[in-house]
């Protein structure tokens, strides 16, 4: 076989475009993985509830497993501050090798977790030390990854690489989607609380192996090697990412925040949250939810690529401009429209229009928010604006709108949050610059 890498008589943008294709396969697989063990989390969060929340009232056990999903997402900040720090002395590569590595204990632990009736208090204790894993985990990917898919893409191709970063959490949300399927249509109500809800678990792991193989097999990126040769080694170890972004980045730091705000709740309440909401909210089934998941979630895949490649062209700003306003005026009629026609049908639609604005803005958001950081400190400043968005606006929502569902915002109150995210989001949009070469 041909040694790409090594052999001097292929061209050198040949060997670039296969390893930045190589790049896109694995930081995607990687990423899928994380994103598979948040979406089975609250796609089964029912189930979860009842085995180890135990409380007699459906919405208050719903409430405690949806807080523990939250709870996790407290210590994405700090993953995000030591495997960003790490990435970015250490090296992407090597980030993303150990964050794939703790998101696979996380999700062993809540696989093989004793029930709350067979050890007590000491159940939910498991489950969330399998969240505190995984949050941290996921601290660091979004940064890691990014970075990795950014600087391997060829000169004007950035955003549609970085778009592969939010296209495989759909791919994600479509094998969970499957999975869920398959798990409530082949087994009874009573196997599923009982046993079932297991089984999506133990398929994550087996996809943790594939991302191992391939993060191991990839070179680091250009940026990152070129970086560190402009440096002495002794230099290199004494770099203070953090310190850097407090002190002569925080402006950015604030920026990529606040634009955040939009990439985390869009993501968690139009799409994770969505499925269990119709059918609390509307009376959907799961099997009909599930579906609806299922097809939203490839036209998601294609629409982020699509938002990508568009970006490359007129430009990030211009296109998050458009594509935040449009989710802004449309989700609340959409909203109201499967409030007072709650069939499949329209249920697809709306589901549809939500995963097809959401790819918009968060199939543009990896390539805005790496030009936000130049390259010695952007897995850090990333994972750092993404991680505080998200553990505030993200992690918690499913657990507020389970809330706020119950107040007089009623069926209204995904609308209500996201809108409010995509007015700040504006504000920082307008305020960031447009760079569309920047490496």
């Amino acid at each position: 076989m041909t040694d790409v890498t090594h052999n001097p008589t292929i061209p050198s943008h040949t060997k670039h475009n296969s390893n930045a294709k190589k790049a896109v396969a694995a930081a995607s697989i990687g990423n899928a993985l994380e994103w598979y063990d948040f979406t089975i989390y609250a796609l089964f969060a029912v189930y979860i509830a009842k085995n180890f929340f135990p409380g007699g009232n459906d919405t208050v056990e719903l409430i405690k497993s949806f807080l523990a999903f939250g709870l996790g997402f407290l210590i994405r900040p700090l993953g995000a501050v030591v495997l960003g720090v790490y990435a970015d002395k250490a090296g992407r590569k090597a980030a993303l090798f150990l964050t794939i590595m703790i998101m696979a204990a996380g999700t062993l632990l809540i696989a093989i977790a004793p029930t709350y009736a067979a050890i007590g208090i000491g159940a939910p204790m498991i489950i969330l030390a399998g969240r505190v894993l995984q949050g941290f985990s996921a601290g660091g990917e979004v940064g890691s990854a990014a970075a990795f898919l950014v600087e391997h893409a060829p000169e004007g191709q950035k955003g549609k690489y970085a778009a592969w970063l939010q296209a495989s959490m759909a791919f994600s949300n479509i094998i969970g989607a499957f999975v869920a399927l398959g798990v409530t249509s082949l087994l009874t109500e009573d196997q599923i609380g009982d046993w079932g809800w297991r089984i999506p678990f133990i398929l994550g792991l087996l996809i943790a192996p594939v991302g191992l193989w391939m993060r191991r097999s990839l070179d680091e990126t250009p940026h990152f090697k070129a970086k560190f040769d402009e440096k002495p080694e002794a230099a290199h170890k004494e770099h203070a990412p953090l310190k850097e972004i407090f002190t002569t980045y925080r402006g950015a730091l604030l920026k990529g925040t606040a634009f955040s705000v939009l990439w985390a709740a869009s993501v968690y309440v139009m799409v994770i949250y969505m499925p269990v909401y119709v059918q609390r909210a509307f009376g959907f089934t799961g099997t009909q939810a599930f579906i609806s998941a299922l097809i939203s979630n490839i036209l998601m895949a294609i629409a982020c690529i699509a938002a990508g490649a568009v970006s490359d062209k007129i430009g990030r700003r211009l296109t998050l401009a458009i594509t935040t306003t449009v989710l802004l005026i449309a989700i609340h009629p959409l909203l109201w429209w499967l409030h007072h026609s709650p069939t499949l049908g329209t249920l697809i639609t709306v589901q549809s229009c939500f995963c097809v604005m959401v790819a918009g803005v968060v199939g543009v958001a990896p390539s805005a928010l790496s030009e936000v950081f130049p390259t010695h400190i952007r897995s850090t400043g990333m994972s750092l604006a993404y991680n505080i968005s998200t553990t505030i606006f993200g992690g918690f929502a499913p657990a507020a709108l389970t809330w706020l569902g119950t107040t007089s915002l009623g069926y209204s109150a995904p609308a209500w949050y996201v809108s409010i995210a995509a007015v700040i989001a504006l504000f920082a949009i307008f305020q960031m610059g447009d760079n569309k070469k920047t490496a």
